[in-house]
């Protein structure tokens, strides 16, 4: 059986990330969900730099990013995961409150692989929030791994 990978979700708010951590426990998921507050913890736990140099080595299944963080916000995550030939496979699901067309667009352009809005009713959040999670975490086909000290081969044909 395949390792559980770890879940990581972004959140600077404290009662989205009650709620989100609430969701993904009901799910009935096992796997780790780990938390960082800003785009700066996020990139250094994704990274392996900083105080998380020494965490376990993997990616996770899925990264829960929140749109407007501290520091370095969801958009500017997105773009330097999406633009890292060893991070650019993980798949991002920008979780926000934004309606913007505009951040609804960035997302895309730059690669997120869903964008959804937070729901303003409880019962529709939690239920967005399990669904995302299942998805991600056990319905999803992951990108096969691959050593990061080992270049992917291009073959033409």
């Amino acid at each position: 059986m395949a390792e559980l990978k770890p879940i990581l979700l972004v959140e600077d708010n404290p009662n989205d990330l009650e709620l989100t951590l609430t969701a993904l426990e009901r799910s009935m998921l096992a796997n780790e969900v780990i938390t960082t507050r800003d785009g700066v913890e996020a990139l250094d736990w994704l990274l392996s730099r900083g105080p998380h140099a020494n965490r376990d080595p993997g990616d996770p299944a899925v990264v829960l990013l929140d749109l407007k963080l501290p520091k370095v916000d969801g958009l500017q995550v997105l773009e330097r995961i999406k633009s890292d030939a060893d991070l650019r496979h993980i798949p991002v699901v920008m979780l926000t409150a934004s309606k913007e067309e505009r951040d609804l667009v960035r997302s895309y352009e730059l690669g997120v692989n869903a964008f959804v809005v937070k729901p303003v009713d409880f019962k529709e959040f939690f239920k967005a929030i399990q669904d995302v999670g299942m998805f991600w975490a056990i319905l999803n086909e992951p990108h096969p791994p691959r050593s990061r000290s080992t270049p992917m081969k291009v073959t033409k044909g």
